[in-house]
């Protein structure tokens, strides 16, 4: 190594600019000797923070408290909007009985949520777009021989005929160029505005690496997400480039039989981005699912199961408690519902909160760093199931505390979106009956919930209008009626309903057909179900309280 090359790598004292350096101020950001830390603090400016080198920018810069001047906000009161408090506030008057939370906290918690929103939007939106605009690249590339070989074809035709069909050769020629502009205007413009949304990504790329990089707290703290309003992607843009239709010869009839040019046909295709799931090429289902791994959970009755990571998922059973557990069968976490009694459903949210519903308050629970929150409060109506959409919407099934209805709301936090109860002839889709309605969310935004009661499973596109019902596949094997419970989808689109009582699982396509059934794997009573990102299956034995893990994807 270059002797010259090392010396530039030490770090230097930023006053003497000589001496290696020791320590750190970790408020003036600034590299000190030893023998520089004494003049550097001789101000007597409060608010240096000497630190030793290796632990620089450790410190964190609290907020001044507006109140009391000479201290620092170390805290955020919950019932005064989240500001920023002292010590001193947190036993003032004004803030008797509210709930404070420590400012170092929210800090890390934002910072990391940060630190994973750029991760996002660097190694899973950003390069979403890049695909995007490679597309529209590749398709103006091809444009020029896809309207040469149009023209070509034409061309042929126009020479099989006499000299005077020529002046319509070359009004068909001035449509074609016409259509051609249109075709690359569409198609520029799309580009131009996939361009600057990935102008806009940088640019948020940059702001998040310098709060990263800050130990600033208040820019920390109010930072915006971007990542809703980046996971809305554009339509995925097909533009099919006009044919020509030739006619037979008819010299009378020359106008309209020599041909026409089919008008440019732009075709949209949803183009659904999944935050929580990576990017997967074709997966086809494997011709013998294979038994991965068995959680005993150690409920008596096991229910549903969602999926949290990697390694966790969450279940319940009839008691109180939500437990969590790793692929080993490790228990995790344990979160206790306030009510004597088991929740309904379970889910987790795009944050990897916990999501659950009481029937005894009729709520919706979050639970966030431990502490469990209210989310929704119904009235006349109770939560049955729950599933967090791919654009982070709650869907919650509930009927109505008559249990004469049934419906399926969307909400945003804690504010109803929409309602699906009827179809377009006012009848109603779902049955019912207070059973068992698992919901899911695939792919495609359609909505797809096993009704138990119906024997069905019920899908409906995201505006609630029915697409199909699927109600069983007959079998000489399956000799009980189709009951679904449990419901889920996996990164092909296709769906996967248990069928409890006859110990095996119905794979569907998107389109309802069914494809195969899952009976092997000494299934017995499966009730819940999940898929995590690597194609896993997890399977709750309603009976057995057992959680199992099965590869069924190649």
């Amino acid at each position: 190594m270059d002797p010259r090359s090392s010396a530039q790598d030490v770090h230097r004292c930023d006053l003497c600019e000589t001496a290696i350096v020791h320590s750190y101020c970790d408020f003036c950001h600034t590299n000190l000797c030893k023998p520089c830390v004494v003049d550097h603090i001789s101000d007597r400016y409060d608010k240096h923070k000497i630190v030793p080198f290796k632990e620089r920018k450790s410190t964190l810069i609290y907020p001044k408290c507006v109140t009391h001047s000479n201290k620092n906000c170390d805290w955020q009161c919950k019932n005064c909007n989240d500001i920023f408090v002292c010590s001193s506030c947190t036993a003032s008057e004004i803030h008797r009985g509210h709930i404070f939370v420590e400012v170092s906290e929210v800090y890390t918690t934002k910072k990391n949520a940060i630190a994973d929103e750029a991760n996002k939007l660097e190694n899973v939106i950003s390069p979403t777009y890049e695909e995007i605009a490679l597309d529209l690249e590749n398709q103006l590339a091809d444009l020029d021989g896809g309207y040469e070989k149009l023209t070509t074809t034409m061309s042929k035709q126009g020479e099989q005929w006499h000299r005077e069909i020529d002046i319509v050769v070359n009004k068909m020629k001035t449509e074609i160029s016409e259509i051609k502009v249109k075709h690359r205007d569409i198609l520029q413009k799309l580009l131009d505005e996939i361009k600057q949304i990935q102008a806009l990504i940088k640019q948020t790329l940059l702001a998040t690496e310098e709060i990263k990089k800050s130990t600033e707290v208040s820019p920390t703290i109010e930072y915006s997400s971007k990542i809703r309003e980046f996971s809305k992607l554009p339509p995925k843009l097909k533009i099919t480039v006009p044919t020509f239709i030739p006619k037979p010869l008819d010299h009378k009839k020359l106008n309209r039989l020599f041909g026409k040019i089919t008008p440019l046909s732009t075709a949209t295709e949803e183009n659904v981005l999944s935050l929580n799931q990576p990017n997967t090429s074709v997966r086809e289902l494997l011709d013998e699912p294979e038994l991965v791994a068995t959680i005993q959970t150690g409920y008596e009755n096991v229910f549903n199961v969602t999926y949290l990571n990697e390694n966790c998922v969450w279940t319940f059973g009839l008691t109180k408690d939500i437990k969590c557990f790793n692929t080993e069968g490790v228990l995790l976490h344990t979160v206790s519902n306030k009510s004597d009694h088991g929740p309904n459903d379970i889910a987790v949210d795009s944050d990897g909160n916990l999501l659950f519903c009481d029937g005894t308050s009729r709520t919706v629970n979050k639970v966030k760093n431990g502490q469990t929150e209210e989310l929704i409060r119904l009235q006349g109506w109770s939560p049955s199931k729950l599933c967090v959409t791919s654009n982070g919407d709650l869907l919650v099934t509930m009927y109505s505390i008559d249990k004469t209805q049934f419906k399926v709301v969307t909400y945003l936090g804690s504010t109803e979106k929409q309602t699906i109860q009827f179809d377009d002839e006012g009848k109603p889709l779902y049955s019912e009956k207070l059973k068992a309605k698992y919901i899911t969310e695939n792919r495609n935004h359609d909505i797809c919930v096993a009704d138990f009661e119906a024997g069905a499973v019920v899908v409906v596109n995201q505006n609630g209008k029915l697409r199909w019902r699927y109600i069983g596949q007959p079998s000489v094997t399956k000799k009980k009626p189709f009951q679904p419970f449990g419901i889920t989808t996996d990164s092909q689109s296709r769906i996967l309903t248990a069928d409890c009582h006859n110990h095996c699982i119905h794979i569907l396509d998107q389109n309802g057909q069914f494809l195969r059934y899952i009976d092997n794997c000494d299934l017995e009573y499966p009730w819940g179900l999940c898929v995590d990102n690597n194609g896993n299956l997890f399977v709750s034995e309603h009976f057995k309280g057992n959680v199992k893990k099965i590869k069924f994807l190649r």
